[in-house]
């Protein structure tokens, strides 16, 4: 069994998009099941061809369910929808969430920037408030002896 993340370190995941997403995908796998034993008229391939694309968006919605951004001591793992991504806190120079913006963006030490879709402006005060949770974890981990 995990043990309970250090307060301020718990994983930063979307409220509202990881509901829809699952409620989806629930959806996708009742219906496509209720669908194929309802079909017993189709011929067998078409009955695996229906199943296989339920499956793969139903994939699809769990990996949307799943975004998250983990922070330990070390850094934060971020992962989006297809991609996870390991940083060390020092990689990281920014965290931004602007209006235009979708997601919490870092601006990483290389020049690139990394979404962070486990913090989603959809979820309104939610999202402002995480925003700053991560820009706190940063900025307690970018600290170096001269700004104490």
């Amino acid at each position: 069994m995990a043990s309970a993340p250090t307060p301020g370190y718990e994983p930063f995941r979307p409220r509202f998009a990881r509901w829809v997403s699952l409620g989806v995908m629930w959806l996708v796998v009742v219906g496509t099941v209720v669908v194929v034993l309802l079909s017993r008229n189709l011929a067998r391939g078409d009955q695996v061809g229906f199943v296989a694309f339920g499956a793969l968006v139903a994939w699809f919605c769990w990996r949307e369910a799943s975004v998250s951004a983990k922070p330990d001591d070390e850094g934060l793992t971020v992962r989006n929808l297809v991609v996870t991504t390991r940083l060390q806190w020092a990689e990281v120079v920014a965290v931004r969430f602007g209006d235009g913006n979708a997601w919490v963006q870092l601006d990483i030490a290389n020049g690139d920037t990394l979404a962070v879709m486990g913090i989603q402006r959809a979820d309104k005060d939610f999202a402002q408030d995480e925003a700053r949770r991560l820009a706190t974890l940063v900025a307690e981990h970018s600290r170096t002896e001269r700004d104490t």
